[in-house]
């Protein structure tokens, strides 16, 4: 069969969350035996995600392949089956760098090179390779209609409709219709001026998705079907929902994907929504909650740490109680006073620290560390989040006072924490990644980065919790635990339970004397999903519920006496 292509595109404003759309009509899609995957196209200059900043552009998800990509991915493999990979996603940065490559190579024999048509078919040869082997592929184009970053890739997706056949590609745009509280009344001109925009352009949508804060009525159907030449079946209302997961139900009420698949005489069986019928049933379920406490630098914004909360809740799922997140910010954690960190911990069933680079805010982590062992309170690490429960356990256990990491401090007395480039003798992995920064930071440093194997040490924790030997998380990170010091570390108490396959990194620690803490170099949260929660999720989760009730009994206890 043909492969078939959507190019979904967003309109009026940005964040209308097209990249959650996306994920749930594939989800929706793939429910029907259709084989799909997803390709986003950035509009940025970075030739990836992986130089950016969490603050303006949410956290950095990394597929198993090892490449770092924009944040919609991680929804895209929390919703569909199919593993993402480089060939999914791509930047203007990445065109332009690649058509200067072969301009400078000589393939293009003397050629001016323009964006018509060397840039547009270089975007276009992108799509169709990652569309291989696929029945249909959803093509998201980030940015907003009307922005002069996104013109060449939606010049690109205009001319491949054509090349293709207008039978094989669909043009789906989603746009935001407000709702105005003062006069009670839906407005549709922002709508008609974002189609309008797209016709000037030559593309014409095909179907239209309506974001707003209440279910889009007939009479706003129908304005639009007149105004902008779409078929009124194929106008759907996406209002806003309190669970992401229930959008591809949602969608399936409005028959989306019966459209589609009439509309690509697609002969498929019906929607098989059984899984996330029952994760609805979980939801309903959570008669109780958890607070986590999350400890990190970038707290006001979600997005910095959104898979890590997204598999948060997975575990919610799993153990049928609601997760509330407390997020704490560690720089204001490391310059209150004691009594103030009490009270921000306090009423915690549980501590995080999530990922991240740089110093700011780690003497905070390193002490919100030390609360969560000292008072035996559940404990996750993730990456930085082991790394600083090392320094913790190499200060405060095996009095190694003044330990730290070399990215911290340069000359510190016992450098616990090293650069992977600090190995001697150590051949680079494929998958390892080579950063050069210059100017400002002249240095260069390795990084480990994707789907690695992890041994497991029998009888830990971890074993326990994956009932497995051989393990297989995804990595990114520039620094490890220095092989120097374990022994000290492992004869003051802490456990290694994790190693690498070459035996020369740890993966996991964990503290036997401690009900469970358990950090890991790996990032778990990008293989969970809500169909099958990553198990140290699941596990934490649990520790929390359980913290929690025998918390409750106690303070019950206290107050009989």
């Amino acid at each position: 069969m043909k492969t078939r292509y959507i190019f979904v595109t967003g309109g009026v404003v940005s964040s209308l969350g097209k990249g959650i759309f996306a994920a749930s009509l594939a989800n929706l899609l793939e429910s029907r035996g259709i084989k799909i995957t997803i390709i986003k196209l950035d509009p940025y200059i970075n030739v990836d995600s992986g130089t950016m900043s969490p603050i303006q552009h949410g956290e950095v998800f990394v597929t198993e392949d090892g490449t770092e990509t924009d944040l919609d991915l991680g929804h895209y493999e929390r919703f569909i089956r199919t593993k993402m990979t480089k060939e999914n996603n791509f930047t203007t940065g990445l065109i332009y760098s690649e058509v200067i490559r072969k301009e400078r190579s000589g393939k293009y024999l003397g050629q001016t090179v323009q964006v018509i048509p060397h840039i547009t078919n270089e975007i276009k040869r992108k799509i169709l390779q990652g569309g291989k082997g696929y029945d249909l592929v959803l093509v998201e184009i980030g940015g907003t209609v009307g922005d002069i970053e996104s013109l060449p890739f939606l010049e690109a997706i205009r001319q491949l409709s054509i090349e293709i056949g207008r039978q094989y590609t669909m043009f789906l745009h989603l746009t935001l219709v407000p709702y105005l509280n003062s006069t009670g009344e839906m407005k549709t001109k922002p709508t008609q001026h974002s189609i309008k925009s797209l016709l000037s352009i030559g593309i014409q949508p095909d179907m239209l998705v309506c974001r707003s804060s209440k279910s889009i009525s007939e009479k706003e159907k129908l304005k639009i079907t007149l105004i902008c030449n779409i078929p009124k079946k194929a106008i759907i209302s996406l209002e806003d929902v309190d669970s992401i997961y229930k959008i591809p139900v949602l969608l399936h009420l409005q028959k989306i994907d019966d459209y589609i698949c009439k509309r690509f005489l697609m002969k498929c069986p019906s929607a098989n929504l059984s899984e996330w019928k029952s994760l609805f049933q979980s939801q309903s379920n959570q008669i109780d909650h958890v607070t986590i406490g999350m400890v990190g630098k970038y707290v006001h914004l979600p997005d910095s740490y959104r898979s890590v909360i997204e598999a948060l809740k997975h575990g919610g799922f799993g153990n049928q109680v609601e997760v509330m997140i407390k997020m704490i910010d560690s720089e204001e954690f490391e310059s209150s006073s004691s009594s103030d960190n009490l009270k921000m911990l306090e009423n915690v069933d549980a501590i995080l620290i999530p990922g991240g680079f740089g110093e700011r805010g780690i003497e905070g982590k390193i002490l919100a560390v030390r609360y969560a062992r000292e008072n035996k309170i559940p404990y996750l690490g993730i990456c930085l989040g082991m790394q600083v429960a090392f320094i913790e356990y190499a200060r405060n256990v095996a009095e190694m006072h003044g330990a730290n990491s070399k990215e911290f401090s340069s000359n510190c007395q016992y450098p616990v924490i090293i650069p992977i480039s600090s190995r001697k003798n150590d051949q680079k992995e494929n998958s390892e990644k080579i950063y050069q920064y210059k100017g400002i930071f002249q240095k260069e440093t390795r990084m480990r980065i994707g789907k690695k194997k992890c041994h497991l040490v029998r009888k830990s924790k971890v074993y326990s919790i994956y009932k497995r030997n051989v393990i297989f998380e995804r990595y990114r990170h520039r620094y490890e635990v220095n092989k120097l010091f374990l022994k000290k570390i492992e004869k003051a108490g802490l456990c290694i339970s994790g190693i690498s396959e070459d035996r020369k990194s740890v993966e996991i620690i964990e503290y036997p004397l401690h009900p469970w803490f358990i950090a890991c170099q790996f990032h778990p949260e990008f293989t969970s999903n809500p169909r099958e929660c990553h198990p140290l999720f699941l596990s934490f989760i649990q520790a929390a519920k359980l913290f929690k009730r025998i918390n409750f009994n106690k303070s019950k206890q206290q107050k009989n006496i």
